[in-house]
């Protein structure tokens, strides 16, 4: 969840901000000269909006608009195929995503739709394997952790200027006026905004009102396209300093689990293995995981009095660990953490308990 302190923060800044809005507007000797110094910057202030609208870049756009008349005619018609196409894809997306919302409510069970993943809460967290687990909406605080809302919000302002790129340029080659551009803030959501003139956009052709409207989300799609290409071939363009396939790399490590304690797993540690399934990235361990978790495995007799669980999730956890060779830097271990629950009627004996577990060996190597 969003820390109080964060809301805290927001909420006072914009108090203080909307205070001092209302006391310069009602003063009798500045607030004429405070409304034309907002005028002249192009800046609209109301409770929790902040809105800054300008004609600088309306040349940029004009200049955009006439690139190759013929190349942009095939550009935005393939945008307003792609706008129809996306419009029926987001309902799907809206279904599917309050089916699995509602499922996530209503149940405990961390497999959604029978796909396994890695949840934010887990050791170890990552992409996830299904498309519509991909294929999802980030809420800040529920579902996006509050260490990358910077990321978040840059991406959103990012996204939010190409997008209104795309409606400006496409306006302009259909001869509607762009009045101006701006950007806003509300509350802490940033975006991005063009001013069309909406006589003009009135007199147009329905086609040519639907590839102004469909140029935006376009843009972001390609965006998108180009982001992807680029963390793709990244590996590529940082050669030798940088490479992939060598295991996943351990970013969390949930305390008080089986992989947790000074003979566990930590930060920083890159998985090779799991039992004798590689793992050279995230989409392996996703695979071994799906595989083992559907892989007999052999249950453990142990006396009662030796184990000292750690509870995760309500669940018992220990710990058994058999070192390879004599501890070093790049020492490798297999680690095996076993989840159990008591079971009844087993064949051990009176003083011992029948652990049915599931058996995750990792195979890691420490990284500097």
């Amino acid at each position: 969840m969003i820390p109080v302190s964060l809301l805290v923060f927001v909420m006072a800044g914009w108090c203080a901000v909307y205070l001092a809005d209302t006391l310069l507007r009602s003063s009798v000797t500045h607030r004429i000269s405070y409304e034309s110094w907002l005028a002249s910057r192009g800046l609209m202030l109301s409770p929790f909006h902040l809105r800054w609208q300008t004609t600088m870049f309306n040349r940029l756009f004009a200049y955009c608009a006439r690139i190759n008349p013929r190349a942009l005619y095939l550009w935005f018609n393939s945008g307003l195929m792609f706008g129809i196409v996306a419009m029926v894809g987001s309902v799907v997306l809206l279904i599917k995503t309050l089916q699995q919302t509602f499922a996530q409510m209503t149940t405990d069970n961390p497999r959604i739709g029978g796909q396994p993943f890695i949840s934010e809460n887990s050791a170890w967290s990552g992409r996830k394997s299904s498309f519509w687990s991909l294929m999802r909406f980030q809420v800040p605080g529920v579902n996006l952790p509050t260490s990358q809302l910077a990321y978040f919000f840059i991406a959103l302002l990012l996204s939010g200027i190409i997008h209104e790129l795309g409606h400006a340029v496409a306006a302009l080659r259909e001869q509607v006026r762009v009045n101006g551009f701006g950007m806003f803030v509300f509350v802490v959501y940033p975006g991005a905004f063009v001013d069309l003139f909406t006589t003009h956009l009135n007199l147009i052709s329905p086609a040519q009102q639907l590839r102004i409207f469909c140029a935006g989300v376009w843009h972001n799609f390609v965006l998108c396209v180009a982001a992807l290409a680029f963390l793709f071939l990244l590996p590529l363009f940082l050669f030798p300093m940088y490479s992939t396939g060598g295991g996943a790399l351990v970013t969390e490590v949930v305390q008080g689990s089986a992989a947790d304690g000074p003979r566990g797993l930590s930060v920083g540690d890159i998985v090779t293995g799991l039992e004798d399934c590689p793992v050279r990235g995230v989409e392996d361990w996703t695979s071994c995981l799906s595989h083992l978790s559907h892989t007999p495995q052999t249950g453990y007799c142990v006396p009662v009095a030796s184990l000292q669980p750690s509870w995760a999730h309500g669940r018992g956890a220990c710990l058994v660990s058999a070192p390879r060779k004599a501890p070093s830097k790049h020492a490798n271990y297999i680690f095996t953490a076993i989840s159990f629950t008591r079971v009844a009627n087993s064949s051990c004996g009176e003083s011992d308990v029948c652990l049915p577990a599931t058996n995750s060996g990792f195979n890691y190597h420490f990284i500097n």
